[in-house]
Protein backbone atom coordinates (compact mmCIF):
# COMPACT_ATOMS: atom_id res chain seq x y z
CA UNK A 1 0.00 0.00 0.00
CA UNK A 2 2.47 2.47 1.00
CA UNK A 3 4.69 1.43 -2.39
CA UNK A 4 1.53 2.73 -4.06
CA UNK A 5 1.33 5.85 -2.58
CA UNK A 6 5.00 7.01 -3.63
CA UNK A 7 4.38 6.43 -6.83
CA UNK A 8 1.15 9.01 -6.78
CA UNK A 9 3.20 11.67 -4.69
CA UNK A 10 5.94 10.94 -7.29
CA UNK A 11 3.79 11.61 -10.26
CA UNK A 12 1.90 14.49 -8.81
CA UNK A 13 5.37 16.39 -7.72
CA UNK A 14 6.20 15.59 -11.25
CA UNK A 15 3.11 17.01 -12.93
CA UNK A 16 3.42 19.85 -10.67
CA UNK A 17 7.15 20.72 -12.12
CA UNK A 18 5.98 20.23 -15.73
CA UNK A 19 2.82 22.86 -14.80
CA UNK A 20 5.56 25.45 -13.38
CA UNK A 21 7.65 24.53 -16.69
CA UNK A 22 4.42 25.49 -19.11
CA UNK A 23 4.12 29.03 -17.03
CA UNK A 24 7.56 29.27 -16.92
CA UNK A 25 7.24 29.38 -20.99
CA UNK A 26 4.53 31.37 -20.65
CA UNK A 27 6.28 33.88 -19.25
CA UNK A 28 8.92 34.15 -22.09
CA UNK A 29 6.25 34.41 -24.03
CA UNK A 30 4.61 37.18 -22.66
CA UNK A 31 7.97 38.76 -23.15
CA UNK A 32 7.35 38.44 -26.99
CA UNK A 33 3.92 39.70 -27.05
CA UNK A 34 5.43 42.99 -24.83
CA UNK A 35 7.85 43.17 -28.20
CA UNK A 36 6.63 42.04 -30.93
CA UNK A 37 7.15 43.89 -34.07
CA UNK A 38 3.52 43.23 -35.47
CA UNK A 39 0.27 42.39 -35.07
CA UNK A 40 0.28 39.03 -36.28
CA UNK A 41 3.14 37.67 -33.61
CA UNK A 42 1.48 39.83 -30.49
CA UNK A 43 -1.80 37.73 -31.81
CA UNK A 44 0.32 34.37 -32.02
CA UNK A 45 2.43 35.10 -28.91
CA UNK A 46 -1.43 35.73 -27.19
CA UNK A 47 -2.38 32.23 -28.40
CA UNK A 48 0.19 30.61 -26.87
CA UNK A 49 -0.60 32.27 -23.61
CA UNK A 50 -3.55 30.87 -24.00
CA UNK A 51 -2.87 27.74 -24.79
CA UNK A 52 -0.26 27.40 -22.16
CA UNK A 53 -2.62 28.89 -19.45
CA UNK A 54 -4.25 25.43 -20.82
CA UNK A 55 -2.08 23.34 -20.66
CA UNK A 56 -1.15 24.05 -16.90
CA UNK A 57 -4.31 24.01 -15.35
CA UNK A 58 -4.66 21.31 -17.14
CA UNK A 59 -1.77 19.48 -15.44
CA UNK A 60 -2.43 21.25 -11.78
CA UNK A 61 -5.73 19.41 -11.75
CA UNK A 62 -4.58 16.20 -12.51
CA UNK A 63 -1.49 16.44 -10.15
CA UNK A 64 -4.03 17.81 -7.10
CA UNK A 65 -6.92 15.83 -8.24
CA UNK A 66 -9.40 19.34 -8.75
CA UNK A 67 -11.99 18.48 -11.58
CA UNK A 68 -13.47 21.87 -11.32
CA UNK A 69 -9.66 23.16 -12.87
CA UNK A 70 -10.38 20.97 -15.52
CA UNK A 71 -14.18 23.29 -16.33
CA UNK A 72 -11.76 26.59 -16.00
CA UNK A 73 -9.36 25.44 -19.04
CA UNK A 74 -12.25 24.67 -21.05
CA UNK A 75 -13.51 28.13 -20.50
CA UNK A 76 -9.99 29.67 -21.25
CA UNK A 77 -9.86 27.62 -24.42
CA UNK A 78 -12.87 28.92 -25.91
CA UNK A 79 -12.51 32.65 -24.45
CA UNK A 80 -9.30 32.34 -25.94
CA UNK A 81 -11.03 31.20 -29.68
CA UNK A 82 -12.84 34.27 -29.47
CA UNK A 83 -10.26 36.48 -28.75
CA UNK A 84 -8.41 35.00 -31.66
CA UNK A 85 -11.98 36.00 -33.75
CA UNK A 86 -12.59 39.16 -32.40
CA UNK A 87 -8.92 40.24 -33.12
CA UNK A 88 -9.07 39.08 -37.00
CA UNK A 89 -12.37 41.33 -37.27
CA UNK A 90 -10.35 44.41 -35.58
CA UNK A 91 -7.39 43.58 -37.75
CA UNK A 92 -9.25 43.29 -40.96
CA UNK A 93 -11.46 46.64 -40.09
CA UNK A 94 -8.25 48.48 -39.56
CA UNK A 95 -7.00 47.40 -42.99
CA UNK A 96 -9.50 48.19 -44.64
CA UNK A 97 -9.95 51.56 -43.56
CA UNK A 98 -6.34 51.96 -43.92
CA UNK A 99 -6.80 51.18 -47.45
CA UNK A 100 -9.65 53.69 -48.25
CA UNK A 101 -7.59 55.88 -46.81
CA UNK A 102 -4.71 55.45 -49.21
CA UNK A 103 -6.42 55.75 -51.91
CA UNK A 104 -8.53 59.49 -51.42
CA UNK A 105 -5.50 60.36 -51.04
Amino acid sequence: MRRRWCRASAMAEFLLLMAAFVVLMVALGLVRVAIGPGRAERMMAAQLLGSGAIGALLLLSAAVGEPALVDVALTLALLSAFASVAFVKFAVKQDRQAGDEGQAQ
